[in-house]
């Protein structure tokens, strides 16, 4: 069974990546900041079935990498597809290096054996209209990299991937509160991905609640 690496997991987005991917029938390996966190993904997503938990500070220069390490020393589950939502303190060399073609042979045998592997990015349109700074210019910084990305590995084994997000999507137990999107049902764009093989090096706009299930997307060039 393919295993997705979930960096963040317990924000709003990497909540609705790890519904999906297990709804698609994948298993996780979840990027962590402590067993608190752990806790709360579980609670959110309603199981521990399935996922496999990773601690480590992705803040540091250190932390992917350091996941990955014990990837390729057995510690840890191989994985298949990554799924990032991050900020541009992020862009440092770890994840800069995970996103490049180098992927293919620094990470895992895994990666470059499969040849359904993805990667998937999630920005959002505060990099654009930057109504709001401090989002506006972390996700702002992501443009550039998924495009060199979606370059980078157009013509590799991993389908590299920007979803764009243009509203609000929380936790199903806020979003039932606040009247946003929930995560579960964002859980649906992921899902797409995975299983259309015809998305690669593209952004995938979700502008709509219709587009969760109606997936919307263009190749980057």
């Amino acid at each position: 069974m393919e295993t997705v690496l979930v960096v963040g997991a317990t924000g709003n987005i990497s909540v609705s990546a790890v519904t999906g991917a297990l709804r698609a029938g994948r298993r996780v390996l979840a990027v962590v900041r402590n067993q608190e966190s752990a806790n709360k993904l579980v609670k959110y997503i309603g199981t521990s079935e399935g996922i496999t938990f990773a601690v480590a500070d992705v803040l540091s220069d250190t932390g992917v990498r350091g996941v990955v390490d014990q990837v390729r020393a057995g510690k840890l589950p191989a994985f298949q597809h990554v799924y990032s939502c991050v900020g541009g303190e992020y862009t440092t060399t770890p994840l800069q290096e995970i996103t490049t073609s180098r992927l293919r042979y620094n990470f895992n045998v895994s990666f470059e054996a499969n040849f359904s592997s993805t990667w998937t990015l999630c920005t959002g349109s505060q990099g654009d209209v930057a109504t709001h700074p401090i989002p506006a210019m972390t996700q702002g910084a992501l443009f550039s990299m998924a495009t060199a990305a979606c370059r980078e590995n157009a013509n590799t084994n991993v389908r590299f991937n920007e979803v764009y997000l243009m509203f609000r999507v929380e936790v199903d137990e806020v979003a039932a509160r606040n009247g946003t999107t929930r995560a579960s049902d964002f859980a649906h764009v992921y899902e797409g991905i995975l299983a259309n093989s015809e998305i690669r090096s593209s952004r995938v706009r979700v502008d709509t609640v219709d587009a969760i299930k109606n997936l919307k997307y263009e190749r980057k060039f």
